[in-house]
């Protein structure tokens, strides 16, 4: 059974671009042997800045043989008086069969003649001549590029290709470039033609030897070079960064690493403006002491080899140097006017064409924070309105300084900086004015899933507000996320909003954020262009289940049925709803549970079928009708039942509310053993219906139980 080998040789890739692409090559050439009945032992993959391979182990030489049957002529047009007609003649020798090997079959149409056929496999490397360029063609770039007259579309150009079953070449072509079985070096340290013997080991190996290593192999290598390199200074260790460090894997081939120096007055900088210098700008890592303190050194990861003279170490010192003087200018530059000063330069800074310019955002932000301090304070949380107002109207105005023009990744936290060593207010006590600093250094978080959420309960008000401001007003100009498009980044601010409010147990209903958010927007000229109010409410209400389905499921981790299930029965307050998931998971392992999500998933068919079959339904329980023991034992325990429930329900005591309702099991179980609910008397069949809807209605507060999936348990 032979190895396939895919490469697809070109100039380098951006390093952002390479895992996604590589995973899709790898997933169209797996779907590919697939589709066309290939079966491959195991598929890998093998990226590096400069190539994008396959491996494939164990494939078949061809696809196996297909027998199949086909139709031809009804059977009283094939055969008249015995004898085979031309309709039968001719459909013999289109299946490539004798007369007598036709065989007769019955259809719902009738009777009609039929072949059975061997359709023989076609050989893998036929298949792959054929189908490999159009999925090269078609790996997902966020951006191509054309470099020849065919305009063939790439991330880069495409400089050689290796095809290979076992040690033949599979004679494609793809940009003009036609496959062969020589790859390439190192472009610095080998750059030479590197013969490829077989799949496999065989081409880790000659690429190895050409100083071109496996993404493994080179983190590897990185973080050898790294400590190594950090050991010339006593007590100091390189800050672990695995965002930088995906990175610089992606940026090199064989990778060695050289320790730079700075001068130690640029320590008096903030250390976020210097690390935001060395990693997003220059893509050094930081280097510290024992106590996480900045050292002035850094550590840049090279694709060269090593650097006896020290050559490269001066270079990379200049360039930081610049760069950490610019840095230093902006921010003395920028001190001469004052966070406060700048809130009305916010006039000349445009948020998003049809919502007006940053000045009124921070004004609106202001009034939403207002509201939602008075909903937390009512809800028996402690928070600082002044400071939230203070900071809201500040949190922007980093926007206009040089700092932030420069490093635009820093906006927030450059405010933030700022409003620690700036005068906010002659008479604001220090631990304000810190708060302060704090709240507007917090209010983008958390950008990411990976991101903390706000400090403080203020960071996390105005951190909230702003999002919300952005959404609501978004959504009522029609613009919000469809499909993989999100360019207002929608998704990820909402994704903060519900982890906020979940981490922080704010008791915050998203129906009342963005409803204060949309009533922000009252009697402003972007109201005028916002579309219909009830087409607004629905698509967020929609927009913002998605979100908190998304937090439960894939960042709490709860399985999906328990989260359909909680979500069924309310997910506007997020706490509450994060609380009942936990109670249900806890609970759902038990015998009981799981007996009564069975009977409750058969209420809901049997009130479905009822409806759909327009049969009547009592308004209330009728206990004169109650003619059976297992409805009446079931009828006098609901009302005690119901009423601890929701008495546990209001004090958020889950766990021991769905203990209550197990409780119920053995006399669900009798009513479903004993008694026919779809009796001939109308006036007991709609009582006994009654009586189940009360069932469903008064204990699907917590979660909609019918939601969850059972093993081995079956419902009507």
């Amino acid at each position: 059974m032979p190895d396939l080998l895919l490469e697809i040789g070109c100039e380098e890739i951006p390093a952002r671009m390479i895992d996604a692409a590589s995973e899709d090559l790898r997933l169209r050439v797996s779907a590919l042997l697939a589709r066309e009945r290939i079966p491959a032992r195991e598929i890998t993959s093998f990226e590096t800045p400069r190539r994008l391979a396959v491996l494939a182990t164990g494939l078949a030489a061809a696809q196996a043989e297909v027998a199949e049957q086909i139709t031809g002529p009804p059977l009283a047009k094939a055969f008249q008086d015995g004898h085979p007609t031309p309709a039968a003649q001719a459909f013999a020798k289109k299946a490539g069969v004798e007369v007598s090997q036709l065989e007769k079959v019955s259809t719902p149409r009738g009777e009609y003649l039929a072949a059975r056929i061997v359709r023989p496999g076609r050989s893998a490397a036929d298949i792959l001549i054929e189908q490999l360029p159009g999925e090269i063609a078609q790996i997902h770039w966020p951006k191509n590029m054309y470099w020849r007259a065919s305009r063939e579309r790439f991330v880069r150009p495409v400089r050689w290709l290796v095809a290979m079953l076992d040690g033949d070449v599979i004679p494609l072509q793809f940009a003009g470039v036609q496959a062969g079985k020589t790859s390439r070096g190192h472009r610095i340290l080998a750059d030479k033609p590197v013969p490829i013997a077989s799949p496999g080991e065989s081409y880790v190996n000659a690429l190895r030897a050409a100083m071109v290593l496996g993404r493994a192999e080179r983190e590897q290598q990185i973080r050898k070079a790294l400590d190594a390199a950090t050991r010339a200074v006593p007590g100091a260790r390189w800050r672990e960064d695995r965002d930088l460090l995906d990175t610089v894997v992606n940026l090199t081939e064989w990778p060695a690493a050289v320790l730079g120096n700075f001068a130690p007055e640029f320590l008096e900088l903030p250390e976020e403006i210097l690390v935001t210098v060395m990693r997003d700008h220059q893509k050094y890592f930081a280097v510290q002491d024992d106590a996480g303190r900045l050292l002035p050194h850094f550590l840049a990861v090279l694709n060269t080899g090593a650097d006896p003279l020290g050559t490269i170490q001066h270079g990379h010192e200049r360039v930081l140097r610049a760069r950490f003087n610019d840095a230093r200018f902006f921010w003395l530059t920028d001190q001469k006017h004052p966070l406060r000063e700048r809130t009305a330069w916010l006039k000349q800074v445009t948020f998003q064409k049809d919502l007006g310019n940053y000045y009124e955002k921070t004004l609106r932000v202001q009034r939403l924070c207002s509201w939602l301090c008075e909903i937390i304070r009512e809800g028996g949380v402690s928070v600082r309105p002044g400071v939230v107002h203070k900071a809201a109207y500040l949190a922007k105005t980093d926007l206009t300084t040089e700092l932030v023009k420069e490093f635009t990744e820093l906006q927030g936290i450059v405010g933030g900086l700022y409003a620690r060593v700036q005068e906010l207010d002659p008479d604001l006590p220090e631990p304000t004015r810190q708060l302060i600093a704090q709240t507007i250094y917090d209010h983008y978080r958390p950008e990411s899933v990976d991101d903390p959420v706000p400090r403080t309960v203020e960071g996390s008000v105005l951190s909230i507000g702003d999002k919300a401001d952005t959404i609501a007003g978004m959504f009522a100009l029609g613009l919000q996320p469809t499909g993989s498009k999100d360019p207002f980044a929608l998704r990820r601010q909402a994704n903060g909003i519900v982890r906020t409010i979940a981490e922080q147990k704010l008791p915050l209903r998203l129906s009342q954020v963005f409803a204060y958010a949309r009533e922000a927007y009252r009697d402003s000229l972007p109201e005028k262009k916002f579309s219909d109010a009830s087409a607004f409410s629905s698509s967020l209400r929609t927009f913002l289940r998605e979100r908190l389905e998304f937090y439960l499921r894939d960042v709490l981790g709860y399985k999906y049925d328990v989260v359909n299930a909680v979500l069924a029965a309310g997910g506007d307050d997020v706490v509450d709803a994060v609380a009942r998931a936990e109670a249900v998971t806890r609970v759902r392992p038990s015998e009981d549970f799981e007996s009564i999500s069975v009977a409750f998933r058969r209420i809901k068919n049997i009130l479905r079928q009822a409806d759909e079959a327009k049969k009547e339904i009592a308004a209330t329980v009728d206990s004169s009708l109650l003619r059976e023991p297992g409805e009446q034992t079931l009828a006098s325990l609901l009302p005690q039942t119901a009423g601890l429930v929701e008495k546990l329900r209001q004090q958020r005591s889950y766990d021991p509310a769905l203990t209550e309702i197990s409780r119920l099991r053995p006399a669900v179980d009798s009513f479903f053993d004993k008694v026919m609910v779809m009796v001939d008397d109308p006036r007991v069949r709609a009582n006994r219906l009654a009586l189940l809807r009360t069932l469903l209605k008064e204990f699907s507060t917590i979660a909609d139980f019918s939601e969850i999936v059972t093993e081995g348990k079956t419902s009507e």
